[in-house]
Formats: C-alpha cells, structure tokens, sequence
C-alpha cells in the first residue's frame, strides 16, 4: 500500500491563527501591548525578536522593544521588569533568552508578572499548567498540538513518544499531551536502545537540539513525526532534529523545518499577549 505522505504546513496554520487574532484585536477598544527585552546584541536573538515584532504589526498588537546593554547588572534588568509590571499598558513581557551569564535567567522569569508571562516560563504557570488551569502556556508546546487539531490528526489514545525533556518543551508538551488523553513516554540521552522506544510511537516529537539525529530507524511506517528542532548546518541551510528526508517517505504526517512549528511558536506569543490582555482588561 503506498503511503500518503502530509507535509503539516505551520506557516499555513499560523496564517490562520493570525487572522483569527486580527479580527479580534480590530474590534477592541485598545490595542494589545507585547514588550520584548533584548540584552545584548547576539545575532540569533536579535533576527527572533524582529520576527516576533513583525508578527505583532500584521496582527494590529502594538510592540516595543527594550534593548538593553550586554553589561547590565541582575538589579538593574529587575528594575526594569518591575516598571513594565506596573505599566497598566504593558499586557504582555518577554524577556528574550539567552542572558548574559551575570544574569540568572531563572531569577528574572520569577519576577515577571505572571498575568504578563507570555512566554509560559513564570514557575506559577508551570505549576498551574499540571493542574490545568494555566493562565498563559509555553508557546512551543502550545504550538504543537494546535497544528494536531487544526490537521484533525487524532489524539486521545495515540502513545506519544517525546525525545528531548526541557523545561521549555518536553515537559510541558508531555503534560499537554496528557490532558488530551494521549499515553506518553519521555525520552533523552540516558534512554537505552533510544531507536527501538521511538518507534513505538504514533506521535513522534523530536526536541532533542541535534540536527537529523531522528533518521528512518527511529520511526514506524505511518507515524505522526513533530519536529521542533532548527539547527544551522555547516553549508548554512536550516534543519531540524529529523532527517527529513530518510524519515518522510516513511510517515503519514511530518512539520518540515523551517516552516513547520517555528511559525506556530510566534502565533501563540501573539494568542498568549491577547489573552494576557483580555484577562487583565477584564480584571480592572
């Protein structure tokens, strides 16, 4: 039987989602309003937050962006934090990752309002997204099973199996998971026989941060392959964390990089700053 194979188009996806935000905005009173903190001046951070802004224009969200020197103090940073958490203007704040290393990233995320952490990352609402009732989510993971839906690919009772445990995707992709009745089997570097567990999987994420580690062998015939990585090869062209090419023939459905969940993260920062809007508009 020939397999039919689906490129998820997240580029398409996230189209949609930003049409669905434009309309919403262009009937409120105000505009929505996402601040993004960039320190220093590190090439890859600075082309996410130029994208991150353009995606605010075409959805009528209004952006700032704060740069900050690559030598300024942990207090200061806080500081600043703390004015954008008493701005009743400011709805939305995003600290830009990396830092640089005098400045504990965990220390800052912890100190951003929690109703403005559109990023997902405030340990209140981690600790909320296991008890389901989260304010604001990861983007990421969000991401990923908003492009499932949209593809109507099914969920309850598929075994997802995850490759990658950060705190920014695996886990709370997992737990995501989880509350849409999916079994789940977590995956990293002291997994044994690694290959052999992926391809149990009906839904198959690849968050591992190495470029085509996932190759044929890791997947069964007619899996669901995610792909969150984006890693720069030697020759300059973007790749994910699965090779796109030994592993798609073999799938029913796989995200190509680039165009697949990176589009999808930047459409929910932008869900996220709405709703962080909506929430505290509704609560003044």
């Amino acid at each position: 039987m020939k397999i039919i194979n689906k490129i998820l188009d997240g580029k398409a996806v996230s189209q949609q989602i930003k049409a669905e935000i434009t309309e919403i905005v262009s009937k409120l009173s105000s505009p929505p309003k996402l601040s993004v903190i960039l320190v220093g001046n590190n090439f890859a951070s600075s082309v996410y937050v130029k994208n991150k802004s353009q995606a605010c224009i075409v959805c009528g969200i209004q952006s700032e962006v704060i740069t900050l020197d690559e030598n300024i103090s942990e207090a200061e940073l806080l500081k600043k934090i703390h004015e954008l958490n008493q701005d009743n203007h400011t709805h939305g704040i995003l600290v830009q990752l990396p830092l640089p290393k005098q400045i504990r990233e965990d220390r800052i995320i912890e100190n951003i309002d929690p109703r403005k952490d559109v990023d997902g990352f405030h340990p209140l609402n981690v600790g909320h997204l296991f008890l389901k009732k989260a304010m604001l989510e990861p983007c990421t993971p969000v991401g990923v099973i908003e492009i499932l839906k949209r593809y109507a690919l099914p969920i309850a009772g598929k075994h997802v199996v995850i490759i990658g445990r950060s705190n920014i995707v695996g886990k709370p992709l997992g737990i995501m998971f989880l509350r849409e009745n999916a079994t789940v089997t977590y995956c990293h570097s002291k997994t044994r026989d690694l290959p052999s567990v992926a391809q149990t999987a009906d839904i198959l994420i690849a968050a591992i941060g190495k470029a085509q580690f996932v190759t044929d062998e890791f997947v069964k015939t007619n899996a669901v392959i995610i792909d969150v990585g984006i890693n720069r090869l030697p020759n300059g062209k973007l790749a994910g964390d699965v090779d796109f090419e030994k592993v798609s023939p073999k799938v029913s459905a796989i995200t190509p990089v680039p165009g697949g969940v990176g589009p999808m993260t930047i459409a929910i920062l932008l869900k996220n700053t709405l709703k962080a809007y909506q929430n505290i508009m509704h609560k003044k």
